[in-house]
């Protein structure tokens, strides 16, 4: 995945990408002839389509571009997510900006993360266009964001996202560790990585999303999105995942990276005895049984079976 130079501004209101390939974002709010607003400003299905074809833009897989074209469906998600007056939320991948528009319509600011060129190009002009009172409470970041560190403005307090499926993951885990003000999260990804990120120890599809996940929040299931709100319709079914962080931090004195190199040796041969699977977490076999043994944990378990807390009293045993 490419990374564009990252152009953004520290105020509010002052969003652009200069260094986009295609230009910096067109000076009228809607230039392509899209549809005038209606007493409505949020996206429906022709000003999703018009706006693409305007912008010479079609979804592709490599970047898991599934647009959202329900309003009805945008509006369930941010007050599934709780979102206040007072909240900044920060937003990842919000492509033509359905989503943004209705965080926008609830949240004291959004800060929108685009990768895209065309995409991050055009989004301020349809924020302006769309909802002119507004427009000074968002910004724009055009990376990626597996690269972000810091956002423009106050500190986010929640992050809400239609998550691209084919990175979901490893953004959220980046984000959450990135920014510790993030309070509550709700993001839309694949039904099957839902699952995974929400399921408990002891489930067939319990592994790493799930330890990793637990380690910043109480994860649960929050809803399921139909195919057909989508543009274009995905082959699969998605799913909503509200993660509240945890007020107190798991309580270890391993180090995030020592607990989450337990996990993941754990479940990188999840078939075998933890006895076995780490064996060359801890050098050996033995080593392996006598850090399972000192943290409480039969060394015949398995990962699938086991809390983020008790990955945690493993890395703290390790000799």
């Amino acid at each position: 995945m490419g990374v564009p130079p990252l152009e953004r501004s520290r105020e509010w209101g002052r969003v652009g990408a200069a260094g986009a390939k295609n230009g910096p974002a067109p000076s009228h709010p809607y230039p392509w002839g899209v549809s005038s607003p209606t007493s409505d400003a949020l996206l429906g299905p022709a000003d999703i389509r018009e706006l693409a074809e305007a912008l010479g833009v079609r979804p592709t897989k490599q970047r898991g571009q599934n647009f959202v074209i329900d309003a009805n469906t945008v509006r369930r998600i941010v007050r599934t997510a709780g979102v206040r007056p007072e909240d900044v939320v920060v937003e990842v991948g919000p492509g033509l900006g359905s989503l943004t528009l209705a965080l926008l319509e609830a949240a004291d600011r959004v800060v929108a993360v685009e990768i895209d060129d065309v995409l991050a190009s055009a989004l301020p002009a349809t924020i302006t266009a769309r909802m002119p009172t507004r427009a000074n409470r968002f910004a724009l970041v055009h990376s990626d964001a597996m690269q972000v560190t810091e956002l423009p403005g106050p500190a986010p307090t929640a992050l809400v996202a239609n998550l691209p499926y084919n990175v979901a993951v490893p953004v959220l885990l980046h984000m959450l560790d990135t920014f510790p003000t993030i309070e509550r999260t709700l993001v839309m990804v694949q039904a099957e990585v839902a699952d995974r990120l929400a399921a408990p120890p002891g489930s067939k599809v319990y592994g790493v999303p799930s330890v990793k996940a637990n380690w910043y929040a109480d994860v649960r299931r929050a809803g399921s999105i139909g195919r057909n709100v989508f543009w274009p319709a995905p082959n699969v079914d998605s799913g909503l995942v509200s993660l509240v962080r945890r007020e107190e931090p798991v309580k270890t004195t391993a180090s995030r990276r020592e607990v989450f190199a337990v996990v993941d040796a754990a479940f990188a041969q999840r078939r075998k005895t933890l006895r076995a699977a780490l064996s060359g977490w801890a050098g050996s076999a033995p080593a392996a049984e006598a850090a399972l043994v000192a943290a409480g944990v039969s060394p015949q378990a398995r990962g699938e079976s086991l809390t983020v807390e008790e990955f945690a009293r493993i890395a703290e045993s390790k000799q």
